[in-house]
């Protein structure tokens, strides 16, 4: 049977390969065209960028004040943003809304990768489907665009197939070098096979039992939020008035003097921070929302029939010792037949996705069931001496992916993400679809059919080859002149230089003076991860507005680690409203918002959930008169229930001192209930979650074993977190 498959695939292959000569030259003549000379055009025929960044209220203020818009965009994710980019580019007058934050939806949920889509060859190749293969070959296309126009918000990533017949490493191979084929002259580099041996050398975590050997090809790694603001900050760099938390209340129509047909000229929209309405009037109107794409579209017309089918992505973040530092692991056929990565993502392992229909909501909320799946595929390629644990799981969060699609369809994983542009009667222009990959194409597509159904006068795209913000000063070697000119952490210094390229003098020059002999600049937001209060200073001047912007998006804490920026927040919430003005009332809503988020749309609430679960505990006897005694070491009147100055008296005792905060914050990750106190069922209820390795990191439990070690021999008690996670 296994021949057959091997055979079957081949001949596929081989009638996919004829494909594959013919696009090849499509390809070629693409890039010749729109590669080339697009760098001369960005370089030579594009408006001059702006060296100083406009405030967003001046962004409001020419929303209200500039007349008549060119293009009009609706929606700050990805593709909307390189509309306007795009648009920009080009000398038209450009304006973009968003309702919330840039990229606070599908665009920050992503799974990291910049690819063509190696599963979407195999289709195009097994189907003999030519529109899959054209996707991929654009997409590979796009692939190195993205690499060239933001290198220090990407990367290229070797990424391992592991081998676990011999079948299907001829198979296996034939593909990915087609990959490498199809990418041409922009392959990143050459893919190659491991013997088994050499794999477990790389990527010593796998399971060694019946390994083959493994084949590594190349795809690229972003930091997708950071991404998707810089196309916007770009884009209002060059001329675009673009403002988040500025929502759509509905569409403006006006009769066509030609016709007579009523036509889309602009949107009433309400500044949802003030609450103030006003009319912002285009020639043309974009509708660039994702997963919302239809609901925009009823906008214009409610008879209208849905061309979105929405599908939930679920991912999560484990530490980054489950993989290695440079080397990410493809499982191409899962249990259920879904494809999962697992991949080093900021000094973290990233792994997902799944792929499940959906609602469209603007708060996806990850689920037990799909979280407990990808650990358990995790499980099936890691070695048996990795313990894969539920309580390891750091973050978690689901992102809506706007398919196109048959209404009619119910199979969401036999879907590709094509995009399509489409024009309503009433001249509303519709992009729907695609990929992040793709997100620079689809908007040259969509500028060309704005220009011409709407008669704009434009030249055309000046994307290709444009840098996005702070690529033009980057250089692999820049965090070496921050280390040596503000006294900052190697480390810290790496991060900025990562995540603002040039721009990253401009957040060193704000950063704190520590008072430390080193670093001399630069306090952390929480000691184990290497975000600075400056980013939140320099957070507000790139338009963040919520505490959440700041966790989830200026930084990536909330998606590396939800307790961490638990932690965080009070100093966010403190240093947004010096520069914001907020009042105590806007300082507790912030506050509140951003743990809401947390809880339910990063799985913060699956901590006290996996807690809730263990109500039973499952613990033997002798560990249950273990437990207590250490307990009632810290209750010691017998109350049922130890507080802040329980575990003072005894750190006291010992010559032990941790600040106030730091207690409040250890003991309430236990604290169920929230009444500031620990009972000793809540006790008993963590200790039996982590033997069942449910809940892993607990620093109430390490320093309460600690202590009670101290008391003994009289050793430090460690109070860092441990990598545990929720």
């Amino acid at each position: 049977m296994a021949f057959q498959k091997a055979v079957k695939g081949t001949a596929l292959i081989g009638g996919g390969a004829i494909a594959t000569v013919f696009g090849l030259s499509q390809f070629s003549e693409y890039r010749n065209k729109h590669g080339a000379l697009g760098q001369v055009e960005a370089e030579e025929g594009a408006p001059v960028r702006k060296e100083h960044l406009p405030t967003r209220e001046q962004q409001i203020a020419a929303l209200q004040s500039s007349g008549e818009f060119d293009v009009l965009v609706i929606g700050g994710g990805a593709t909307g943003c390189g509309c306007a980019l795009d648009a920009a580019t080009r000398g038209l007058k450009t304006a973009l809304l968003e309702r919330d934050d840039f990229s606070s939806g599908t665009s920050s949920r992503s799974t990291k990768l910049i690819h063509g889509g190696v599963r979407y060859l195999q289709k195009a190749i097994m189907n003999l489907d030519f529109e899959q293969y054209r996707m991929v070959k654009e997409a590979l296309e796009e692939r190195a665009h993205l690499l060239h126009s933001a290198p220090h918000l990407s990367a290229p990533l070797p990424i391992m197939l592991p081998i676990y017949k011999w079948w299907q490493l001829p198979y296996y191979w034939v593909g990915i070098k087609m990959y490498d084929l199809v990418a041409g002259s922009q392959c990143l580099k050459s893919s190659y096979v491991l013997t088994k041996a050499r794999a477990l050398e790389l990527f010593p975590m796998l399971r060694r039992d019946k390994l083959v050997g493994a084949i590594v090809y190349y795809d690229g790694q972003h930091n997708d939020a950071r991404m998707n603001l810089a196309i916007a900050l770009t884009a209002a760099r060059y001329g675009a008035a673009t403002a988040n938390y500025t929502e759509v209340r509905h569409l403006l129509k006006s009769a066509d003097t030609g016709s007579g047909r009523q036509r889309v000229c602009g949107v009433r929209c309400r500044d949802v921070l003030t609450g103030k309405e006003f009319d912002v009037r285009a020639k043309c109107v974009i509708n660039a929302t994702g997963p919302f794409t239809d609901s925009v579209r009823k906008m214009d017309d409610q008879e209208v029939p849905n061309i979105c089918q929405p599908s939930a992505g679920v991912h999560i973040v484990m530490p980054g010792y489950y993989s290695p530092d440079n080397m990410g692991l493809l499982d191409p056929a899962t249990s259920d037949g879904r494809v999962i990565f697992f991949l080093p993502w900021e000094k973290m392992t990233i792994a997902g996705t799944t792929d499940s229909p959906t609602d469209v909501t603007s708060h996806p909320i990850p689920t037990e069931e799909d979280i407990n799946f990808i650990l358990s595929e995790v499980r099936h390629y890691l070695g048996p001496d990795v313990e894969v644990r539920r309580g390891d799981v750091l973050a978690a969060w689901s992102g809506i992916r706007p398919l196109v699609t048959n209404p009619d369809s119910k199979d969401t994983q036999s879907l590709s993400r094509n995009h399509v542009v489409t024009v309503s009667d009433s001249g509303l222009i519709t992009i729907a679809g695609g990929k992040w990959t793709t997100y620079r194409a689809m908007a040259r597509d969509t500028i060309d059919t704005a220009i011409r159904e709407h008669g704009l006068k434009a030249g055309s795209c000046r994307t290709m080859g444009l840098q996005l913000e702070g690529a033009q000063d980057w250089s692999p070697t820049l965090y070496i002149r921050l280390v040596q000119d503000y006294g900052l952490e190697s480390e810290v210094a790496q991060h900025l230089a990562s995540t603002y390229g040039g721009k990253a003098f401009e957040v060193a020059k704000i950063a704190q003076v520590t008072g430390k002999r080193w670093p001399i600049v630069g306090k952390r937001l929480v000691s184990e991860f290497p975000y600075i209060e400056a980013e939140v200073v320099y957070g507000v001047k790139e338009y963040a507005r919520t505490a959440v912007d700041i966790i989830s998006r200026r930084t990536r804490l909330a998606f590396l680690n939800v307790q961490a920026a638990h932690e965080a927040l009070p100093t966010i919430v403190d240093i947004m409203a010096r520069e914001l003005n907020w009042c105590e009332q806007k300082k507790k809503e912030q506050l509140e918002a951003a743990k809401t988020f947390l809880y339910y749309e990063m799985g913060y609430k699956v901590k006290t959930d996996q807690l809730t679960d263990s109500s039973e505990i499952s613990l033997a006897p002798s560990d249950i008169e273990r437990y207590k005694k250490r307990f009632h070491m810290f209750d010691k009147d017998k109350k049922g229930f130890i507080t802040i100055v329980d575990v003072q008296g005894v750190l006291q005792s010992i010559s032990v001192q941790i600040d106030e905060d730091t207690l409040h914050e250890i003991l309430n990750e236990v604290d169920l209930n929230k009444n500031g106190q620990v009972e000793l069922n809540e006790f008993l209820q963590l200790m039996s979650a982590i033997q069942k390795g449910r809940v892993s990191g607990s620093r109430l439990a390490v320093l309460m074993k600690s202590a009670e070690e101290k008391l003994r021999r009289r050793q430090p008690i460690p109070v860092d977190r441990s990598g545990g996670g929720l």
